[in-house]
């Protein structure tokens, strides 16, 4: 896949604040108020006290009474601050979580089958998931903690220098120190963090893997391999997970090191003050209590360092999808493909998959005319599926062209190309839902007859009556509570619905039993009537009435004809033919 960079790690996430800058600008507001209620006490402190020590004719009950309303309002405007914060900015948060999770995987949507050929769904789901939800919190809390902390460190700062100079700049001067070894241990943490997301990914992918494949474990008693195969990935993950706690840990160690230190040195260095009466008790005292909230501040913003590098790892493997530039897409100028007819012409296709050299076929030229039964046959590894599936561009040509009706198939939208075209596989995939549900996939605004009428041209009608809910009954992941001849012909009612002008039928009954295959096969017939039909067959028996039967071989197309003329020849087809019916 191309990456274009167009996704940087923190320019391409500003964009998801734009819909909300109003929340944001109120937010910090919110923080602000926040902020000045804190830096607000320690003033009245410094002020009591000096009053106290001028004598008892400078402290006066209504004073003290004073400062105490003030104080407590300024504690009112806090709590519905920090209310709002709390509420408002998480759900802003969530929000942005929301509208990175559709995009991501309205952006999946796009990817063509060789990103999934390479991909483990595991990891993409930990992505969709996992990272985001990191990503919630940093959305947030980022903007919100960086404009506190620099209000604190700012206001303190200034406030500071006018009780002290020479002391604000001795506690300044320990600041670089510490920040130093911040961007020491942030790197071993971000290494740390992002090595630890993609250990969780591959443990779901190998979760995932086992569930789906529950059925084969257990048949052939592997329990005991696949959970010490889990274990082996537990561990890593767990040493990862040691890893990063590692750093974090020296992190935290550093920083409340390099607190004490700054406490030590203003204890000491403001006593001395003190004493040679360059700063009064009161000045000392409100002095330390802004020293508290300098430092609180900072080991906020440390401890938020490890936040941050969470959702920053998030946002970096949010961007490695989102960079993932889908190398099949409708061209600039692609028209709608209308009323189509059905005549197909493969002309010199060469095909190979990326990231080999060998090509899967190579200059083939097949012309169908509308309405014909087009069977492909060959042995294992010949390329007949991969053929069939150049048709829909489910993966895009080398060389070559696949013209349908005289235009390219590069030249009309996927949409409308893939509409046209009907495919009904060896594996089917039932989604979980109802039997419904699954026959509307395609054409969820279908009327109940026309279901109905789809389902009987199937053969699935009468045997969804039996099930217990008829055509409400849930069907199971994956469609696991029907058998396999009641799925294929589930999928062959839903393109009934669909009612494509071209059929790709890929050895869609080479896995059923001989009664389910009797019974599929008639409706593949009615389904086949009258629209150009490509049949990917296992059993050759089944199409011995195709318009053209075509051998296809690993060196291209060794020959074509009918059943009759191919037997005649006693070439490829007629071994294929001798070696499936004397098993």
């Amino acid at each position: 896949m191309k990456n274009n960079k167009k996704y940087g790690s923190l320019f391409s996430f500003t964009k998801y604040y734009k819909p909300y800058v109003g929340i944001i600008i109120l937010d910090l507001l919110c923080a602000c108020l926040t902020t000045v209620c804190e830096l607000v006490l320690p003033m009245i402190v410094r002020y009591i006290t000096n009053a106290a020590q001028l004598g008892e004719s400078s402290l006066l009950v209504s004073t003290v009474l004073k400062m105490g309303a003030l104080y407590l309002f300024l504690r009112l405007v806090d709590t519905f601050a920090n209310y709002y914060m709390a509420n408002t900015g998480h759900v802003m948060g969530a929000r942005i979580e929301t509208d990175m999770r559709r995009d991501m995987f309205s952006h999946l949507m796009k990817l063509s089958y060789n990103y999934y050929d390479n991909a483990k769904v595991g990891q993409i789901m930990s992505r969709i998931s996992n990272d985001l939800f990191d990503i919630t919190e940093f959305a947030h809390h980022c903007p919100e903690e960086l404009f506190i902390c620099g209000i604190k460190i700012i206001g303190s700062f200034v406030i500071l220098c006018s009780i002290n100079v020479p002391l604000t700049l001795i506690m300044f001067a320990l600041l670089p120190l510490m920040l130093i070894a911040i961007i020491f241990f942030r790197k071993g943490m971000k290494n740390a963090f992002k090595k630890q997301r993609e250990q969780i990914g591959e443990l779901n992918a190998q979760v995932e893997d086992c569930l789906l494949g529950i059925r084969v474990v257990k048949s052939f008693a592997n329990e005991e391999k696949e959970e010490a195969r889990f274990e082996d990935g537990n561990k890593q993950f767990f040493e990862r997970k040691k890893l990063s706690y590692k750093f974090m840990a020296r992190f935290q160690a550093c920083t409340r090191f390099f607190d004490g230190v700054m406490y030590v040195a203003i204890i000491t260095v403001g006593s001395i003050f003190m004493i040679k009466g360059h700063i009064t008790a009161a000045d000392l005292v409100a002095y330390l209590l802004y020293i508290q909230t300098l430092i609180t501040s900072i080991r906020k913003l440390v401890e938020f360092t490890e936040q941050f590098q969470r959702g920053i790892t998030g946002i970096e493997r949010f961007n490695e999808i989102m960079n993932e530039e889908p190398d099949i897409k409708d061209s600039e100028n692609a028209k709608e493909m209308t009323n189509v007819s059905g005549n197909i012409r493969f002309e010199n296709i060469t095909f190979a998959y990326e990231g080999t050299n060998d090509d899967v076929l190579s200059h083939i030229d097949i012309e169908v005319k509308k309405g014909e039964n087009i069977a492909i046959v060959g042995p294992s590894g010949s390329g007949k599926t991969t053929l069939c599936n150049l048709l829909p561009r489910f993966y895009d040509l080398t060389e070559g062209d696949i013209k349908i009706d005289g235009i390219s198939v590069k030249d009309v939208t996927l949409k409308s190309l893939r509409n046209n075209i009907g495919v009904v596989q060896q594996d089917v995939y039932l989604f979980s839902g109802t039997v419904k549900e699954n026959i509307t996939y395609g054409c969820p605004n279908a009327k109940e007859e026309d279901i109905i009428e789809a389902a009987k041209n199937a053969g699935a009608h009468d045997f969804i009556m039996s099930l217990p809910d008829g055509y409400d009954t849930y069907v199971g992941e994956r469609g696991l509570k029907l058998s396999g001849g009641q799925k294929q012909r589930v999928s062959i009612a839903r393109l009934f619905l669909k009612n494509p002008p071209i059929l790709i039928l890929d050895e869609a009954t080479s896995a059923l039993d001989n009664e389910s295959e009797l019974i599929v096969q008639k409706s593949l017939e009615r389904l086949a009537k009258n629209r150009t039909t490509f049949t990917i067959a296992h059993r050759l028996t089944t199409i011995k009435n195709a318009t053209k039967i075509i051998v296809l071989t690993e060196n291209g197309i060794s020959e074509s004809g009918t059943h009759a003329e191919l037997m005649e020849k006693d070439g490829e087809y007629a071994k294929l033919y001798g070696l499936y019916t004397s098993i």
